[in-house]
């Protein structure tokens, strides 16, 4: 669960809710003309759908891009490097007041058009950033009324912290959309203004005269518009399934690390992503894990935590943090997108692939759960014979009491939602069917299907 009413996404995108219904580190450079995009996205779009994720993740996709001292990478898992770089910078980390110089090199996406003109983008990528390294990347958009925004600042990221401390940047706004954490959001959806189009750009980073460099294998970005609702149509049970995913709990960790949020219901999101690696194989080494206080149980958990944590933010709850760190480990890879129902969950669980969820929710809301929260994470492992939720909940005493079951119609509609009412019976936002997916780098043809049929390619 994240920390009551921080200072976040969560809290001023609930303002914003309850207001509707009460009434950069890179040196200023000539910015490339934008190219159309003509991606197979943008051929063959499905405009019912409230989502749009789109991605560049093979070698014509990095070459398609606008390359300022990158390259593109072939291989069995493409990606774009620094070539030579483009110059260097002086960046000041916020989070420890030290100033380094970085050379530096970018890479900006095609304009790509959005299929579902939008009022909510969050972007997430995969990489590698060994040390003396570490990435950036933005997002610049043009809205429906012809006008553009600036760029904004995503995430600045390195799978380690020993060059940089990861961190969102608060503070970006344009007096139609605004930046919360990891989310860029329409200030005010009622207006009818949306985010009609948008490019990414990747700035790579690498201490001077080194040959090292960070590789990126996916860069990608959902936008989406979905529909004030304070509930969702029920959808029709279609699966009974259960995939053995491991189960660990965020409260025993509670007070451990305060310099990771402390632990227990601040862990959420680590503790579920911990979970679903590790269900694909995804391990980490004792040398990895020395760190870690020897009397902690799970210290893996501890790790994802430290790995995970966003400086800015103050917590383990950044989207796309979670979605890096789950690609930092072989084979894997990982988005942050929204589904449209429980039936996508379904045919993902059908194919073996697991979910991360976001939900909130009074105490009363979910049968069986014994808490409320304001936003927490949890993992759909599956379904029953008559349609309710298995999830692996690390909202629990201890690890065998991690997996639950949830009334379907209860749990469908909190997470769905993108409007509820919080125990003062104040109007706030509703996380409206996020949620992260990890899965192979190299999916099964079942897998695939699975993927594509929630508009992840």
């Amino acid at each position: 669960m994240s920390r009551a009413e921080q200072p976040s996404r969560r809290t001023v995108l609930a303002a914003a809710v309850a207001a509707a219904v009460a009434g950069s580190a890179v040196p200023a450079t000539a910015e490339a003309s934008p190219a159309a995009d003509g991606g197979p996205a943008d051929r063959e779009r499905t405009p019912a759908r409230q989502v749009d994720y789109r991605a560049w993740t093979t070698f014509r996709d990095w070459r398609r891009g606008t390359a300022a001292g990158t390259r593109p990478v072939a291989g069995a898992r493409p990606g774009v490097v620094i070539g030579a770089p483009a110059g260097t910078v002086d960046y000041t980390d916020p989070h420890t007041g030290r100033t380094a110089t970085w050379e530096y090199a970018t890479w900006t996406s095609p304009v790509h058009r959005l299929a579902v003109p939008s009022t909510e983008v969050i972007a997430s990528w995969n990489a590698h950033t060994p040390s003396g390294t570490w990435l950036q990347v933005e997002l610049k958009g043009g809205y429906s009324d012809g006008t553009d925004t600036p760029w904004y600042v995503m995430g600045r990221w390195a799978a380690g912290d020993q060059d940089i401390k990861r961190t969102s940047v608060d503070d970006q706004g344009d007096g139609k959309s605004s930046v919360w954490t990891d989310t860029f959001a329409v200030d005010d959806a009622s207006t009818g203004l949306r985010l009609a189009s948008y490019r990414l750009r990747l700035t790579l980073y690498r201490r001077p005269g080194t040959r090292t460099t960070p590789t990126v294998w996916r860069l990608g970005a959902m936008g989406s518009d979905v529909p004030d609702r304070f509930t969702v149509p029920a959808s029709a049970p279609g699966l009974a399934q259960e995939l053995r995913v491991p189960r660990y709990s965020q409260e025993i960790h509670k007070g451990q690390y305060p310099e990771y949020d402390n632990g227990g219901e601040a862990w959420c999101s680590p503790t579920s992503s911990q979970m679903i690696i590790e269900y694909w194989g995804g391990r980490l080494t004792d040398e990895q894990l020395a760190w870690v206080d020897p009397s902690y149980a799970d210290p893996q958990v501890c790790h994802a935590a430290r790995y995970t944590y966003d400086h800015q933010y103050a917590g383990c709850g950044n989207w796309p943090f979670n979605a890096a760190y789950a690609a930092t480990f072989k084979g894997l890879q990982g988005v942050v997108t929204r589904l449209g129902s429980l039936t996508d969950l379904e045919t993902l669980i059908a194919a073996g692939i697991p979910a991360i969820t976001s939900q909130s929710f009074l105490k009363e809301e979910l049968t069986g759960a014994g808490y409320g929260t304001s936003g927490h994470l949890m993992t759909v492992i599956g379904f029953t014979a008559d349609g309710d939720v298995i999830a692996n909940d690390p909202a629990s005493d201890d690890n065998e009491a991690v997996r639950r079951v949830y009334k379907r119609r209860e749990w469908e509609n909190i997470w769905l939602r993108t409007k509820r009412y919080n125990a003062s019976g104040k109007v706030v936002s509703g996380t409206g069917g996020v949620c992260y997916l990890y899965f192979p780098a190299h999916p099964t043809p079942r897998q695939r299907m699975a993927l594509a049929a929630v508009g992840v390619v």
